[in-house]
């Protein structure tokens, strides 16, 4: 974590010494596409932040609609065997991202550039058994790093059709849900029978590794 640490304090002083002196090259973007689920993604970016440089500093948040897991063996794995009850499930990540870009020219490509950052996600999935008594959620929050490619297709003086691939890699991962949790490291607090990570995993959807595919519209 002391590297990730490090990157978010680089790139935070990065903003803070270089962004006024380059606000003339703010650009917004909207996004939507998959990351898990369906995604909405918003950035603000202010390119080429160093004099003579192709370096540029961009942050966002996004919103993911997504399927927690299987409800039924969620609820062996953090709750109990019990299986009266209709399952109705609902899930949803909030994520926060700070990257730098190192910009590149690509043919009919506008504002394209492969991009490194810090990750901060918060997964909750909720596992609600209609009839039965059982109403949950499974919970997790963590840092991470990640990175991609993003470009442009100019469509006017100021308005470009935008896109971004990425993949995020989150380190460690905790699920928690009613008094229990499991670990990516292998840590078990108040653990169900014998059940360790790779079973809290296979029941709830949240993953390591992090694919992402967005498209929308930037204007500058």
């Amino acid at each position: 974590m002391s590297a990730i640490r490090r990157l978010a304090a680089a790139l935070c002083l990065s903003a803070a010494v270089a962004a006024p002196a380059a606000a003339a090259e703010l650009s917004w973007s909207a996004m939507t596409g998959y990351q898990d689920g369906w995604a909405f993604r918003g950035t603000g970016t202010v390119s080429r932040i160093v004099p003579g440089t192709p370096l540029g500093l961009s942050f966002g948040g996004g919103l993911t609609f997504m399927d927690p897991g299987n409800a039924d063996a969620a609820r062996r794995v953090f709750i109990n065997d019990a299986t009266n009850g209709t399952p109705e499930k609902n899930g949803y990540m909030w994520d926060l991202r700070l990257d730098g870009i190192w910009y590149f020219a690509v043919s009919h490509l506008v504002d394209s550039g492969a991009f490194l950052g810090l990750r901060y996600n918060s997964f909750a999935g909720r596992f609600k058994y209609v009839g039965g008594n059982e109403d949950f959620t499974i919970e997790s929050k963590e840092w991470g790093v990640g990175g991609g490619f993003r470009g442009a297709i100019p469509l006017s003086a100021r308005w470009n059709l935008c896109f971004a691939l990425g993949l995020d890699w989150f380190p460690s991962v905790t699920l928690y849900g009613h008094d229990t949790s499991y670990s990516s490291g292998g840590e078990v607090v108040n653990g169900i029978d014998n059940y360790g990570w790779s079973d809290a995993s296979a029941a709830v959807n949240r993953w390591r590794l992090l694919p992402s595919l967005m498209i929308g519209a930037s204007w500058r």
